[in-house]
């Protein structure tokens, strides 16, 4: 029988916690959230800005979780409160461990998980876009050279990077980390936690404007990843981006080696050549002094450019480059990030392209330009559904205007847009192509399912708080139901 992740004593241990269940029982994982609990796993309850995870202890008892992490005060008694002993705890005190604050706790797991790691080469990844499509490609891309630990989803904040630490097997050989922030600070202390020996900077773009002064400082806060870097580790830097020179001079200071992608002749992983279409790329490509020609399952100019970045690391990690081109052959785009689903009628066939997850300037312009390499004999009209893309500032609506030069040269048939800022590009784009406009996605919905048709090609893109995602699942049940 293969060893536990954990076992309670190295719980109580990791945390400075106490607990009085036997020490040998079995900790298969840890989740913050009771309703993806499974058996056997310890359930963190975490104080969040909406919810206390200690309101749902007793649910995630009930599924069996193997224990609760919860703080010396729980749960809440109003005869403590008033300065007497207290009723006894109606829970099984065996499978609480009772720690000082739970989030320090999943902290120190997170710690502790890195900690143990024998012999992992990690890699954290982060950028302005990108970063989960590079964070599954190298799970991708190294899994033919050993064992991978990466994120789920997108756990790449102050929870979700200390939580895939600490449920990180301990024998494994590499473990893949995505990064994000939207505030100075916060990438410094994930990165001090994950400690990687590689650090990919996707790109610097103008995301998150709400919250700093400039893209300069958003150049900052994204080097802010190899601070964390262990002694002699290396940092991936795109070459293409007007910020590598500062981007650079961050990842030297401290003492990092820089290895650069791109098209730029001077990157030491470039892209020599590509042809594009509709459903991946065919590259030629030197990686590191090594020429290979492979194939990109996922389309776009952007996911070729991340691509580099990723062959790049896994030679930097002793990987198997010839192994991990090939196996880039299979990357699909990751859930909401550019998905296509192709749903047959008894005319033409439609195709929803679902990109709901997330939004910026870079990657909206990305999307368009792949949406436009579709062949007009595989789809007649390429249509877009767009709503806000968040978190942008003063400078908000000029970025959502900006767009239309990227509708334009997509070759984009109709505009349909939702949300305040949004409609700075509706306005922008000629009256002949714009479809309709509304100020959110759910009053948007009858005019686009009323003008969509088979023979269209449709994407869907916004930030995830423009609520998009619903009109994919729309237009989905539109279709299907005929």
């Amino acid at each position: 029988m293969a060893d536990p992740l954990w076992t309670l004593g190295e719980v109580i241990s990791a945390t400075d916690g106490r607990c009085e269940g036997d020490p040998a029982a079995p900790i298969t994982g840890f989740s913050i959230d009771s309703r993806a609990i499974e058996p056997g796993e310890g359930f963190i309850a975490i104080r969040g800005p909406n919810r206390d995870g200690h309101d749902f202890v007793a649910k995630a008892l009930e599924t069996e979780a193997g224990c609760a992490i919860v703080e010396e005060t729980f749960p809440a008694d109003t005869s403590i409160e008033q300065g007497g002993a207290g009723a006894p705890s109606e829970y099984d005190e065996a499978r609480l461990v009772r720690v000082r604050d739970t989030f320090e706790a999943l902290n120190d797991l997170g710690r502790e998980g890195r900690d143990r790691t024998d012999h992992a080469v990690v890699i954290g990844v982060t950028g302005s876009a990108g970063k989960t499509g590079t964070k599954e490609a190298l799970r991708v891309a190294l899994s033919p050279s050993g064992s991978v630990h990466a994120s789920a989803k997108s756990f790449n904040n102050h929870w979700g990077v200390p939580l895939t630490l600490a449920n990180m097997p301990r024998g494994i050989d590499y473990g893949v980390f995505e990064m994000g922030m939207n505030h100075a600070g916060e990438i410094s202390a994930l990165t001090r936690l994950v400690r990687p020996h590689i650090a990919i900077v996707t790109t610097v773009a103008p995301v998150h404007l709400g919250f700093f002064a400039s893209v300069e400082e958003i150049a900052d806060a994204k080097a802010e990843i190899f601070e964390g870097l262990v002694p002699g580790g290396s940092a991936v830097i795109n070459r293409d981006n007007p910020h590598f020179e500062r981007l650079t001079a961050a990842a030297r200071s401290e003492g990092a080696e820089v290895v650069s992608f791109g098209e730029d002749e001077r990157s030491t992983v470039r892209l020599m050549h590509c042809d594009l279409d509709p459903n991946g790329s065919t590259v030629t490509s030197d990686i590191l002094g090594e020429t290979i020609t492979y194939r990109v399952g996922a389309p776009g100019r952007h996911v070729v450019q991340n691509m580099l970045a990723v062959l790049g690391a896994v030679k930097l990690a002793g990987a198997d480059l010839k192994a991990a081109a090939e196996a880039l052959g299979a990357l699909q785009p990751p859930v909401g990030r550019g998905q296509r689903f192709v749903i047959a009628t008894e005319r033409d066939p439609v195709c929803i392209v679902d990109e709901s997850y997330n939004a910026n300037p870079a990657s909206m312009r990305a999307a368009l330009a792949t949406l436009g390499l579709t062949p007009r004999s595989e789809y007649k009209r390429r249509v877009v559904v767009l709503g806000d893309m968040l978190e942008l500032g003063k400078d908000s609506p000029r970025l959502h205007r900006e767009l239309a030069e990227a509708v334009d040269a997509a070759g984009i048939d109709v505009v349909f847009a939702s949300g305040a800022d949004m409609a700075s590009l509706f306005e922008a784009v000629p009256k002949e192509r714009r479809g309709a406009y509304a100020k959110t996605s759910e009053e948007l919905a009858p005019a686009l399912l009323s003008t969509v048709q088979p023979g269209d090609i449709v994407m869907v893109k916004g930030s995830l708080g423009s609520r998009m995602a619903p009109l994919v699942d729309e237009l989905k049940r539109k279709f299907e139901d005929r």
